[in-house]
């Protein structure tokens, strides 16, 4: 049973260390906002594996493919991410 209850303590621990590193990095955070703004960037980066994952809005059609058109998919995000409806749609 006490392992339960330190398991439980654990957990509640983690989310307090949550809070208190999200107040920590609050103004990290809003500098980041404003540098994003400033610079114009629009885009977020999802995954780091391939470039037709990274920005979705930029990658075009064929570049998961680029080494034969009927290669299997080299990185599990390419199987996670669908392509976007804009490039999808007729």
């Amino acid at each position: 049973m006490w392992v339960f209850g330190l398991a439980l303590a654990a957990f509640v621990a983690s989310f307090v260390d949550a809070a208190r590193l999200r107040g920590l990095r609050a103004s990290d955070q809003a500098a980041t906002a404003a540098l994003a703004a400033r610079l114009g960037l629009t885009d977020l980066a999802l995954f780091t594996e391939a470039r037709y994952t990274r920005h979705l809005s930029q990658a075009d059609l064929h570049s998961a493919f680029q080494d034969h058109p009927l290669a299997l998919e080299h990185f599990p995000s390419g199987s996670v991410m669908p392509s976007p409806v804009v490039r999808t749609a007729p």
